[in-house]
C-alpha cells in the first residue's frame, strides 16, 4: 500500500473554515506520519481575482448591511434563483480541478467549506469519478449549500444539527456527528500560574479574554469602555486579530484604562490566553465555540452577525453555555452579576463541558484515514 493522499480544502486565509483544516491535517500527521496532505484555499485556487473582491463585499455587508446576510444566508429562494450559476462556476473550474487531482492524485477530499464542497462535488458528477468526498460542518447550522449527492460523508457538530442537515436531504447513513475540528493543543493542560505571571497578571482577580475572531470584527472597544463601568476589580486581554487600525486605537489609549488590559493583535498562544480567562466575550465562530467548550469556559456573545453566527448563539443559549447580549451597554453590568454568581459560572462551564467534543479533530482524521486507505489498498 503505498502512502495516502489527502486534500483538505477551505476558503479565506484568516478564518475557522482554515483552522479547521489545520487542526484536521495535524490530526492525520499524527496517527499516519506518511500520509501526503494538500491544505488548500479552494477559491484562491480557482478564483484568485475573486477571492479578493468576494471577501472585501462580505466584510463590508456584514459591517455596514447585516440584514443583507441575513437575507441572503440559506434564503430557499435564493438558493434555487442561483442554482444555475453556481453549477456555471462549478463547470468553469472543474478544468482546475481536474488538472489538481491529476497531478496530486488524492485519495479523498474534505472541505470545510461548502463552496469548495459543492465545487468537488460536481466535478465527481461531471467527470463520473468516484474520489470520496467528506463534508465537515464548522458552524451550528447546516445550511442547504452543502447538500449534494456526491458526497460520502457529512461531519455534522451535534446530534441535534444531524437532525437538521437529514431534513434538508442529506442521507442519514451518510452522517457522522464527530464534533467541530480544532487543534488538539486547546485540550491539554496549561501552567495557568507561569502564564499568568509571563502576561503580568494578577491571579485573585476574575480575567476576561474579549476576542473579535481573526479579523478583530465586533465592538470590541465598546466592550471595553462598559467594563471600565463595573464596580469590581478585574483584567482583561483584549485581542484584536489582524484589525490593525482597531489595535493601534486601543495602543494609544489603553493608559486612559482604569482596568488592567493586556492588549494583543493576531495571536498564537489562544489556548494559553483562554487557560486564564475565567470568562470569554467572543464572536461565536464555529471553531472558536468549539475551542472555548474544550476548555468549559462561561461565553458571553455580543451582537452575533445574522446567518451562522446567530445559528451558533441559539444553540449555545439553548445548551447553558452561553449568554447573548444584544445591548453593549449592558455588558459591563452582566458581567459584574456573573462574577458575584459564582454557582452561575459553575452551570455554564458545566454545560459547554456537556455539549463538547474536544477529540473531533482525531476523530475526523481517524475517518479520512479510513476512508483513503480503502481506496488506496
Amino acid at each position: 500500500m503505498s502512502r495516502k493522499r489527502i486534500i483538505l480544502m477551505y476558503i479565506t486565509e484568516v478564518s475557522g473554515h482554515h483552522s479547521a483544516t489545520l487542526a484536521i491535517e495535524k490530526a492525520i500527521k499524527k496517527s499516519d506520519p506518511q500520509a501526503e496532505v494538500l491544505n488548500i484555499n479552494a477559491f484562491n485556487y480557482t478564483n484568485p481575482i475573486s477571492e479578493k473582491i468576494i471577501n472585501r463585499i462580505y466584510l463590508s455587508v456584514i459591517k455596514r448591511a447585516p440584514a443583507i446576510w441575513d437575507y441572503l444566508y440559506d434564503n430557499q429562494q435564493v438558493v434555487k434563483k442561483i442554482g444555475n450559476l453556481k453549477e456555471f462556476v462549478h463547470r468553469l473550474n472543474s478544468p482546475k480541478l481536474k488538472n489538481l487531482f491529476d497531478r496530486f492524485k488524492p485519495d479523498i477530499v474534505a472541505c470545510t467549506q461548502a463552496f469548495p464542497c459543492g465545487m468537488v462535488a460536481d466535478f465527481k458528477k461531471a467527470y463520473n469519478s468516484d474520489l470520496p468526498l467528506v463534508a465537515v460542518l464548522t458552524d451550528y447550522i447546516p445550511h442547504s449549500y452543502w447538500v449534494y449527492d456526491a458526497i460520502n460523508y457529512y461531519i455534522t457538530p451535534s446530534d441535534e444539527i444531524t437532525e437538521r442537515l437529514i431534513k434538508k436531504g442529506a442521507p442519514p447513513h451518510k452522517i457522522k456527528p464527530l464534533g467541530i475540528p480544532f487543534d488538539h493543543r486547546f485540550n491539554e493542560p496549561v501552567d495557568k500560574p507561569a502564564v499568568m505571571q509571563k502576561m503580568n497578571l494578577i491571579p485573585r482577580l476574575p480575567t476576561i479574554l474579549i476576542m473579535g475572531g481573526g479579523q478583530g470584527l465586533g465592538p470590541i472597544k465598546t466592550i471595553i469602555n462598559s467594563l471600565e463601568k463595573t464596580g469590581i476589580e478585574l483584567q482583561e486581554i483584549a485581542i484584536t486579530g489582524t484589525n490593525r487600525k482597531l489595535y493601534a486605537c486601543l495602543k494609544r489609549n489603553i493608559k486612559k484604562y482604569k482596568k488592567i488590559i493586556r492588549l494583543f493583535g493576531y495571536a498564537n498562544n489562544i489556548n494559553e490566553l483562554m487557560s486564564v480567562a475565567d470568562i470569554i466575550i467572543t464572536k461565536p465562530g464555529g471553531v472558536t465555540t468549539a475551542e472555548v467548550l474544550a476548555k468549559a469556559i462561561p461565553m458571553i456573545i455580543v451582537r452575533p452577525i445574522p446567518g451562522q453566527e446567530t445559528n451558533n448563539t441559539a444553540y449555545l443559549t439553548k445548551n447553558g453555555a452561553a449568554i447573548k447580549i444584544d445591548k453593549t451597554a449592558e455588558i459591563g453590568a452582566i458581567i459584574e452579576r456573573l462574577v458575584r454568581n459564582r454557582g452561575r459560572m459553575e452551570e455554564m462551564s458545566l454545560a459547554a463541558k456537556r455539549i463538547s467534543k474536544p477529540n473531533a479533530s482525531t476523530d475526523i482524521a481517524g475517518l479520512i484515514l479510513s476512508c483513503a486507505g480503502r481506496r488506496n489498498g
